[in-house]
């Protein structure tokens, strides 16, 4: 029990520094054009390198995934709310799930 009590409190520790460091080193407000716009886009660069992989390999074909993809990219680029793109992705993909699982 000791030694998943330490796992837990060294892991509550590395993942706090990440969280505290920023606020306890940066003292002053970033003047940098370059460093504010890489802050800025570092969230959706996470994300996107997080959910990628998953959307590839979340249905029976990739080909299917990748149909997928194309389409909420599509309906993201025409401005269409977040949960238009998502519930139109989902159905895109069950379609080609229903009508080319054979395939």
């Amino acid at each position: 029990m000791s030694k998943i009590l330490l796992a837990v409190i060294l892991m509550a520790i590395v993942t706090y520094i990440p969280r505290a460091l920023p606020i306890t080193v940066m003292t002053r407000k970033i003047e940098s054009p370059f460093i504010k716009s890489f802050l800025f886009y570092i969230p959706y660069a996470v994300l996107g390198a997080m959910t990628f992989p998953a959307i590839l390999f979340s249905t029976s074909s990739t080909l299917f995934s990748v149909v997928g993809l194309v389409a909420g990219l599509f309906m993201a680029y025409r401005e269409q709310g977040l949960f238009k793109v998502a519930m139109g992705t989902v159905l895109i993909v069950y379609i080609c799930e229903l009508l080319f699982h054979g395939i």
